[in-house]
């Protein structure tokens, strides 16, 4: 018997809940060959509904429980020789003890529930754990999903609609990183992944279906931008699954939005956390785990709980893009989110579990119409790695968290439709892009027995959205509008992601020519008046060039006045082919004798541009009429007099 060690080192793919896969122990747990990691059936999945009062500490036993599979799995990594040579060691050393920690935590999980509620039979049977082989020639990128994403909204992505296959996989880097940065097996400290979860995403067909939208779709979008944690915000910490727990995730998440999230952050703490969104209004939590790459560089968590200790290592990979999008149902309105609702979409534990609630997907810039779920994609020269989240989008209307943090939100059919019970909220649609090294060489954190596979991919959010915020989103989206910075539909092919400061407004729909610039005069035109000095406009009030929103003056509102390149939700889109007309001439129509407005192809920004403004210059050009006059005056009055004192003299 031998373990399989080649490119990745310790690798595998089982399921213990999915129908159809070969296993690789009999029942009794017992190892056979090609063993790779240890698979235990998710205690959280079965539980009956949990009475609040009991919630905290099943949360904290279901953690313990996920501590107690990581710890036995490093005792497998590090035995893994032994093993090889007396199997039997494997179920005396590491499977005998892991049941037995196991039905400790079931029975207290079980007395938990009973002070509450009904008592659960039959949990001590989810007890033992088994090893499985590895299961990586099974996969073929295949995983046709159920199209859980929902509505598209053109991102790109089906949230889990993977028909590509694993051709190409010649390609790219077979080595899987061996020898790369002295990581003698290219894995993570040689627990995954290999050169076969990898893929060359030119070798995979278009798989993404554009969604059915209805009548009565709501068919905007809400964009939030918070930054790509330029703070450097990361912690092991999963407040959602193990609240309470340090280092409950085992792995490393990347923060963006609300920095007071921890392990032990009270709604409270989040609802008075700062927050690296631009919107203020937003508060929510954003995370996910980070991606690194596989280059012998360690982080300073190479010695830390969720990096080094739990076999995540390699240097953290910021992301160069993260899109924020909130989108509407396919077939109908949505509602608000309830604050403090806690949402997880992925399952980090799919290796072992299945791909039930796997719903991550891979691709890479300009290939988007072809998403990955089990394989990291290769991507060509020039091209980024992008992850692609699609959230739940159904809500039971009632709870904000559930016993498995699942079963209280749920994605709508193939239809686009909630099930009974369930009302349609707003999709979080979420993508990452990075900037790494072509082929394999980089990885996902997870759980070490998950072995960085990229089906164990996730995301997590908690809505802290402000309800006057949250009320605007809504209404953009039931109201076909595009709200919020940049661009709330990346295209396919982009590649690069803007700085804040390079973000710029949306521009108006249709095609605006720019007016041409007028020919600069000296004199007014003939036929046309002067216009009066009260009346001309000043620099403060000229209004926008056509196919620009017109600004507004920040000294009066400047609480009103949205971030750059950022809508502000409500407001209705700018006219495009017509500028705003001045405030002060709006004031002054009603008394004033009119006069023929200005023409559109010669706007008053680019017209008073032209003319010198203020100042002796301004003074004299508006005053020399005058002087002539005056002038022309006293000598007409000096004429007349000469000649009447002539024509008194001849009388004489």
């Amino acid at each position: 018997m031998a373990l399989i060690l080649g490119g990745g080192g310790l690798i595998g793919f089982g399921s213990f809940a999915s129908a159809g896969e070969g296993s690789s122990s009999g029942q009794d747990g017992t190892l056979t060959a090609g063993a790779s990691t240890i698979e235990c059936p998710e205690v959280a999945n079965a539980l009956p509904g949990v009475p609040v009062e009991a919630r905290t500490e099943v949360d904290r036993e279901l953690a313990l429980m996920d501590s107690q599979i990581t710890e036995a799995y490093q005792k497998f990594a590090e035995q893994k020789e032994q093993i090889e040579r007396d199997p039997q060691l494997a179920e005396n050393a590491i499977l005998n003890p892991l049941k037995d920690k196991r039905r400790a935590s079931i029975d207290r999980i079980a007395i938990a529930i009973g002070r509450g509620g009904e008592k659960r039979q039959g949990l001590d049977e989810l007890a033992p754990c088994s090893l499985r082989d590895d299961g990586n020639d099974q996969g073929d990128g295949q995983n046709e999903g159920d199209n859980q994403g929902g509505n598209d909204q053109g991102q790109g992505q089906d949230g889990g609609q993977d028909q590509g296959n694993d051709q190409g996989q010649g390609d790219g880097g077979q080595d899987g990183g061996q020898g790369n940065g002295g990581q003698g097996n290219g894995g993570q400290v040689g627990n995954g992944p290999e050169a076969s979860d990898f893929v060359d995403i030119q070798s995979v067909q278009p798989n993404v279906k554009a969604p059915r939208v209805g009548n009565d779709a709501s068919t905007g979008s809400f964009a939030t931008d918070c930054g790509v944690n330029e703070n450097g915000k990361f912690n092991p910490d999963n407040v959602i699954v193990a609240p309470g727990v340090a280092n409950g995730a085992h792995h490393m998440h990347d923060y963006v939005g609300n920095q007071a999230n921890d392990a032990f952050a009270s709604d409270d703490d989040l609802a008075n956390g700062d927050t690296t969104c631009r919107n203020q209004g937003d508060k929510s939590t954003y995370y996910w785990p980070v991606l690194r790459l596989q280059n012998g560089q360690n982080e300073n968590d190479a010695n830390a709980d969720g990096g080094g200790k739990d076999q995540n290592v390699g240097e953290i990979q910021r992301p160069s893009e993260v899109t924020l999008n909130f989108v509407g149902s396919p077939v109908g309105k949505v509602t608000a989110m309830p604050r403090f609702l806690r949402i997880i979409t992925g399952d980090a534990k799919a290796l072992t579990n299945g791909d039930k609630n796997a719903n991550a997907s891979w691709s890479c810039t300009g290939f988007e119409d072809r998403q990955l779920r089990d394989k990291y994609p290769i991507c060509p020269e020039g091209s980024k790695v992008v992850r692609s989240f699609k959230f739940q989008s159904c809500w039971d209307g009632q709870n904000i968290d559930s016993a498995n943090h699942r079963t209280h939100v749920s994605f709508a059919n193939e239809n686009g439709e909630c099930g009974d019970g369930f009302r349609a909220i707003p999709q979080l649609v979420q993508r990452i892009v990075y900037d790494v090294p072509p082929g394999p060489g980089f990885a996902l954190d997870s759980f070490p027995e998950q072995l960085h596979k990229p089906i164990t991919d996730h995301g997590d959010f908690i809505n802290v959205f402000d309800e006057k915020l949250m009320n605007d989103l809504v209404d953009c989206i039931n109201n076909g509008r595009k709200c919020g910075p940049g661009e709330v539909a990346p295209k396919p092919d982009e590649t690069k992601a803007p700085a804040p400061d390079e973000t710029k407004a949306p521009e108006p729909s249709g095609s605006v020519e720019a007016p041409p610039a007028p020919e600069e005069t000296d004199k007014p035109d003939e036929g046309g008046a002067a216009p009066k000095p009260d009346e001309a406009t000043g620099p403060d009030e000229a209004p926008a060039a056509p196919g620009k929103p017109a600004e507004q003056n920040e000294e009066q509102n400047p609480a009103a006045t949205p971030p750059a390149g950022e809508t502000a939700p409500g407001a209705a889109e700018p006219e495009a082919d017509v500028p705003a007309e001045p405030k002060q001439q709006v004031l002054k129509a009603a008394t004033q004798e009119v006069t023929p407005p200005r023409a559109y192809n010669t706007p008053a920004s680019v017209a008073n541009a032209a003319a010198p403004q203020g100042g002796l210059a301004d003074t004299g050009a508006r005053m020399w009429p005058l002087a002539a006059g005056a002038l022309l005056l006293v000598a007409g009055v000096v004429l007349l007099r000469v000649r009447g004192r002539g024509g008194n003299a001849r009388h004489l």
